[in-house]
């Protein structure tokens, strides 16, 4: 059942990761910049072969759930042409945005995620650090494509292609892209994504185009060092120790403790688990709009109107 078109792409994109990867590891040298690690890349490539792996072991399950809404389309393309190809990729990418927004506002979903947000660097194989357990849900979020008529090898393909561009735009190597900055999710806007900067968090959510950011008020732009700190990769508290449990197994394992920690409620159990990340019962955390409301204060920035009790309250739990 698996598409020739995806096996054509992964024999044609994967000489061009090697060249791409052989030429950001000898710029780096040659401007002595800490790109690459060998632990770092070789904790990407073991993430990424889990998370195939997975994606293999269960591809015949969710494309056979795709291939039954398919059979129950409520509309069917009369060809496969150009207008066939575009509204699908609009409407997958439009779906991926949610998917992966979701991912980041809801911590069930962030203990699987995070893992891809764990290293503190940014180079092309960050790209392969992946969301190990993703595949057993992300096809969920695809099934209106397939009752919309587009059959299950074709979104299968257009995920696929548009994850190549997501490889490419992990690097710190290009700089602006000029006129693509205004629809395109670019490598400008992805070092965004993955800054721990609390301006950054949960910004730019887009796989391949941006303007779902922009539509939906979760675009930032990257701003020069001379206007906001430099980027800094990660997440707002690293691991002291990654290994190869812990760097996929961390979030739940906290989980499972703030879930079973004695006298708190039964929405208070419900909100470690499926409230933001960084929620908690006593405020004694901060989720990332609490940081970028700390941050908005303590800089005085005019641009987020903060109500005087939430200002004092948020002082007080960072105290």
């Amino acid at each position: 059942m698996d598409s020739l078109r995806e096996q054509w792409l992964i024999l044609m994109s994967t000489p061009v990761y090697i060249i791409i990867i052989s030429i950001e590891l000898m710029l780096s040298h040659l401007q002595h910049k800490k790109v690459y690690t060998f632990k770092d890349t070789v904790t990407n490539v073991y993430l990424m072969l889990l998370n195939g792996g997975i994606d293999l072991v269960f591809r015949l399950i969710y494309i056979g759930i795709w291939q039954y809404f398919f059979l129950h389309a409520f509309f069917t393309w009369q060809k496969h042409g150009l207008t066939y190809w575009l509204m699908l990729l609009l409407a997958e990418d439009f779906l991926y945005y949610w998917l992966h927004r979701f991912d980041h506002e809801i911590r069930f979903f962030w203990a699987t995620h995070v893992t891809h947000h764990s290293s503190p660097l940014m180079n092309f194989t960050v790209g392969f650090r992946s969301s190990v357990f993703q595949p057993l849900y992300r096809f969920i979020y695809f099934i209106p494509l397939a009752m919309a008529g587009f059959q299950p090898v074709d979104i299968l393909f257009i995920y696929s292609a548009t994850q190549i561009w997501g490889i490419f735009v992990h690097t710190e190597l290009i700089g602006k892209m000029g006129w693509l900055e205004y629809f395109m999710v670019t490598p400008s806007h992805h070092r965004v994504h993955h800054g721990s900067n609390p301006k950054y968090l949960d910004k730019n959510m887009g796989m391949f185009l941006i303007i779902w950011d922009k539509l939906f008020n979760t675009f930032q732009e990257e701003l020069p060092t001379d206007e906001y700190q430099p980027i800094h990769y990660g997440l707002t508290k690293n691991l002291e120790k990654p290994n190869a449990f812990t760097i996929i197994f961390h979030e739940w394992i906290q989980i499972a403790k703030d879930v079973l920690q004695k006298n708190i409620s039964f929405k208070q159990r419900m909100g470690y688990l499926f409230g933001p990340p960084g929620w908690s019962h006593d405020g004694s955390r901060q989720t990332s709009k609490d940081l970028q409301m700390l941050e908005s204060l303590q800089s005085g920035d005019p641009a987020n109107s903060i109500q005087s009790g939430e200002s004092d309250q948020l002082q007080m739990q960072t105290i």
